[in-house]
This record gives C-alpha cells, structure tokens and sequence, in this order.
C-alpha cells in the first residue's frame, strides 16, 4: 500500500483525496494546510490521516511514499523546493507549474537536481472523450492541420483568501486557468509553437469585485491563436460566463481526411436538476470521403463523476502516476511540459496586453 501525503486541502485537494480514495494499493496517509480547518476535513475525508504541521513534518515521514502538490498556483515553486530540502520523493505537481516569469531559473535548478520522478498534473488529457480524440486524431485527420479548442463555462469559483482574483497569485487567467489547453496543443499537434496572437480582458465578470480595498484584476474571456512550427494553426476561445451553456469544453482537429471532435458538459454539480440532467459526453468522426459523419456518446462511470469536476480525469493520471511510484510506470507529463504550457500562457497574456504579435 503506497502512502501519499497531500499538500494544500481547498477543493482541488479534496477532488485528490476522492480520487486516490478509489485507487487499488494507495491511501491518503497525511495531510497539510496553513488553515487548520481545512486540513481537519480532508483528514476526515482520507478515512483518519495524519495532520502534519509543516511539509518539513510531512516528506521527513518514512511511511511516506509519495507527495501531491495542491496548493495555490503561486505556492507551486516553493512547495517542490521545500520538499527537496528534505527528501526526494515522487511528486504529482497541479497545474500551473509556475506563475512568473522570474522563478523559472529556480525550476530548472530544481528539475536539474531533484532526483525522484515529478508529474504535472495536466487532467484534461485523462478525461475519457480528449483520450480517445488523442487516440485516434491522426487516423482520422490523416494529420492535423487545424485545432480549435473552446471552452464555454461557469465564473472562477471562491477560494481561500479570495487568492484566485489577482493575477499575480493566479499567474492570469491565460496561465491559471489554460494550461491544460497549450498542453493539449503541444500534444495533439506534435510539435512546438513559435507564434502567439490574442485578444483577452476581463469584461462580465469580477467587475465590481475589491477584496481588500484591492480590484480584481482576473480575465474572463479570450480569443487566442498560436503557430506551430510544423505549420499548425491552433485557436482557443475561452468564455467564463457562458454558465447556461450545455458543452464546457469543445475540441476539434482538422486534416485532409476529416475532422474530429469531441465535447464536454459541465460538471454534475452545477446542473441543476443533477446527476440525472447531466449529458453524457460525445466524440465525432467525420470522414471526407465518403461523408459519413458519426457522434458517439462516451460514458463515464457515475463513481468517477461523483469524484471530482473533471470528469474521471483525475482517476485516469492517479491510476498512472500510483504505477511510477511502484517503480513500474514512467511520467507522461515532464517538468518539461508543465514548463512550456505556462510560457504559452504568458507569451499569450503579454500578446494580449501589447496588442501585437510574439514570438516564442
């Protein structure tokens, strides 16, 4: 049984817990949170865990087998060195990796030096229907030539200390909340970008927002279009106040063969007539010849839906992050990665903000 210990308790952390939960030979066996509260429920939660006081407390434990990371965004950087200070254990990172620009000299010292395996936690690549579009997106397309990601939904929700309504915490909507789609696009076309143009602000939401006699300055929509260097073009349109909407998530690739797509409703909690309402989601294939266009719904398992917002996405990378702690199972999502996907965010935020085009 391999013994993980979870830092950071908010909502993210418990959706971590729930999933781990239903591992095969895996159990929370610690926690940590600054907010005692916190930490108390997601000890509950993990069936009676340990509430370490520090994360020093936590990896100098030699139970502990492995460590995930769920704290705020910009807490990400020197929670991975505070671990290494101590022990070099197994790390399921979440997104995003960093938030500024200046702590990355810091990462790459870390990944230089840190000798066990760290995983980004990217979910979006784990939920069913993006797997199967990962899966069969080059037979279908016969090689993408054009992406198009959209992602219509509900507002930021509140977190502690209200943290998640500057960007300066957050690392900007294009970072925070978009990584997982440049990391998408890096994996579906296969190559890197070398181009950046978008138009983003914040125009609905948090308007009237002060916290602190402070306004919130978080983004809620964008339109963002990247060039790859194999000649790709890719496109993500993000709206955060498109809450009525039936598809959260819609993603779609484009080749001289056909196109494929795939969408994903919103998670059952926001439904309002519940589990029940919620539509199952979809894939589509689309051949250009002959024209034989197909939608399929993709079913996921009611205990993996209660389990989290992301759709058994969260299971899927635990299944597979629990095999590298055995030693036996390698890491999908690199440092690397998790590097890239926020330099695309942030190279979009400043293209935005300057209203031009940059070069990556």
């Amino acid at each position: 049984m391999k013994k993980y210990g979870i830092i950071g308790c908010g909502m993210m952390g418990n959706e971590h817990i729930a999933n781990i939960n239903l591992l095969d030979g895996a159990r929370v066996h610690s926690v940590y949170d600054p907010v005692d509260e916190l930490a108390r429920i997601a000890a509950a939660k993990a069936g009676g865990a340990v509430i370490q006081p520090s994360i020093k407390a936590m990896v100098s434990d030699p139970a502990l087998n492995a460590v995930v990371i769920v704290s705020p965004n910009f807490r990400h950087v020197e929670n991975l060195l505070e671990i290494a200070r101590h022990r070099a254990l197994p790390i399921l990172c979440e997104k995003p990796l960093y938030t500024t620009p200046h702590q990355l000299d810091v990462l790459n010292a870390f990944s230089e030096a840190y000798d066990a395996p760290v995983w980004v936690a990217m979910e979006y690549r784990y939920m069913p229907p993006v797997a199967k579009l990962i899966e069969r997106c080059a037979e279908v397309t016969g090689g993408v030539k054009m992406l198009s990601i959209r992602e219509h939904r509900f507002p930021f929700l509140p977190k502690i200390g209200d943290w998640n309504r500057f960007s300066e915490n957050t690392g900007g909507t294009l970072v925070e909340k978009c990584c997982h789609f440049f990391d998408l696009m890096r994996l579906i076309i296969g190559a890197e970008p070398i181009r950046v143009s978008a138009s983003a602000g914040q125009v609905v939401n948090h308007l009237e927002e002060v916290y602190g006699g402070r306004k919130s300055d978080i983004w809620d929509s964008g339109y963002l279009i990247f060039d790859f260097e194999n000649g790709v073009r890719a496109m993500l349109e993000l709206c955060m106040f498109a809450d009525g909407t039936k598809w959260n998530e819609e993603i779609s690739a484009v080749g001289p063969k056909g196109k494929i797509e795939c969408r994903l409703p919103g998670p059952h909690r926001f439904w309002p007539g519940g589990m029940e309402s919620v539509p199952h989601a979809q894939i589509s294939y689309a051949p250009r010849s002959p024209k034989n266009p197909v939608t399929e719904d993709v079913v996921i398992d009611e205990a993996l839906l209660l389990a989290g917002d992301h759709h058994g996405s969260t299971f899927f990378q635990h299944q597979k992050f629990l095999d590298v702690v055995r030693g036996i199972g390698k890491v999908e999502v690199s440092l690397e990665d998790g590097r890239r996907a926020v330099q695309m965010g942030l190279a979009a935020q400043e293209a935005a903000l300057r209203h031009c085009v940059i070069e990556l």
